[in-house]
């Protein structure tokens, strides 16, 4: 009994499978993060949240097929190894809410951690100041478990901030007495059975006893347009280095240097990244005010979305998972599928994916660094969703 619990305490994560996406470098595996130009890449050491894994006991039972770079979800697989209980958890990169899409459509919940708390060594990216690795898992105590192996610093990555997530666990959490604010603004979008289904779950949270408090943040819209900008120029500033002379293929015949990054880049990049790239190179040659714009435009959402937060337990935001389209969308449609998740991506706040039940899945949305709190306060809204359906609130 002793040597079980000295495991257990040692090896936290014992037992538990966890399927990542190759945006995750694991020594001796394909790491081609989903894009042909990174095709017969093979990673040649572990990423930082690979070795904490392993350390931890958690047993790497395979990746999962994701979107180029992780950008939409067009081809991805997220959600499904748990859908199919062939995984506890899965890692999945977010960029504009792709792993809080894919588990309201698996119906599991999900985390997006907040902004640096996890290490970027060994990971694959595009827009490094808004993208994060999302855990999703069937419930917030295995996303606790893993929050807990997987945050903290790293020397090996210098990008991360000095600031951590705390280390004593979360103060216990009493629904009754738990403020959620509900943003007018983040659900005006929502349309017909999706506005209905929003609105009935928040009254039956309200019925239970949890305080609502509506709040209004009129320039929520204006954070499509910062994500738009910002984003895809750190995208396109990122893609610079896939020219086939450290990463992608060297085009066969070509006059002279420049011949060769250029026909390179136009094969390395699939349709869509492609496409958010030079939307990205647009604003950074041609249109650098508009860029600078954004960026001071994001400073101003980032501190009022703290001020918002600062004044509930949580932000509940509505999470609206419609089927996978049966064609690739668009850009502007791809952007637009994710209109309600990308808030979270450019202010780098945690958020927390609640599946939907029997209404609409919902985003609980904390201060930087709240996550343990976040999850507490999700796990505690659960239980009672699921009294509430027992006793047919």
């Amino acid at each position: 009994m002793t040597s079980s619990r000295s495991n257990q305490k040692n090896l936290p994560l014992l037992g538990m499978r966890v399927a990542p996406q190759p945006h995750l470098a694991v020594a001796g595996r394909p790491a081609d993060a989903g894009s042909r130009a990174l095709a017969g890449y093979t990673a040649p050491e572990d990423a930082t949240l690979v070795r904490r894994l392993r350390e931890a006991g958690a047993e790497l039972c395979g990746y999962t097929r994701m979107s180029p770079f992780g950008f939409g979800l067009g081809g991805s697989h997220a959600g499904a190894a748990l859908r199919e209980r062939s995984a506890d958890a899965e890692l999945v990169p977010d960029l504009m809410g792709e792993g809080r899409l894919a588990a309201a459509r698996a119906g599991v919940c999900a985390l997006k951690p907040s902004y640096g708390v996890l290490s970027r060594f060994g990971v694959t990216g595009l827009i490094p100041s808004m993208e994060a690795c999302a855990m999703l898992a069937d419930g917030p105590a295995p996303l606790r478990r893993l929050l807990r192996v997987l945050a903290g610093p790293d020397e090996r990555d210098a990008s991360m901030p000095g600031d951590h997530l705390a280390a004593e666990a979360a103060r216990a959490v009493d629904p009754a007495a738990v403020t959620l604010g509900v943003l007018g603004e983040a659900g005006a979008a929502l349309q017909g059975d999706c506005a209905a289904a929003f609105a009935a779950r928040v009254a039956r949270l309200e019925k239970a006893g949890t305080a609502i408090r509506r709040l209004s943040f009129p320039e929520f819209p204006l954070f499509a347009l910062v994500h738009r900008i910002v984003g895809s120029v750190e995208a396109s500033s990122s893609a610079g280095r896939y020219d086939s002379v450290r990463y992608g293929r060297r085009p066969a015949v070509v006059k002279n240097w420049n011949e060769m990054y250029l026909a390179a880049r136009g094969a390395a990049f699939e349709p869509l990244v492609k496409g958010f790239l030079f939307q990205g190179a647009y604003f950074q040659f041609e249109r650098y005010a508009a860029y600078e714009d954004a960026c001071r435009i994001r400073a101003r959402l980032v501190r009022t979305m703290a001020g918002l937060a600062a004044q509930v337990d949580a932000l509940l935001l509505p999470l609206p998972a419609p089927p996978p389209p049966p064609a690739p969308l668009s850009l502007d449609e791809t952007c637009a599928a994710f209109g309600a998740t990308l808030f979270a991506n450019v202010t780098g706040q945690p958020v927390l994916a609640l599946p939907p039940g029997d209404g609409m899945a919902v985003q609980l949305a904390g201060e930087r660094l709240g996550d343990e709190r976040l999850l507490a306060i999700g796990e505690r809204l659960l239980k009672m969703d699921g009294k509430e359906a027992r006793h047919g609130i």
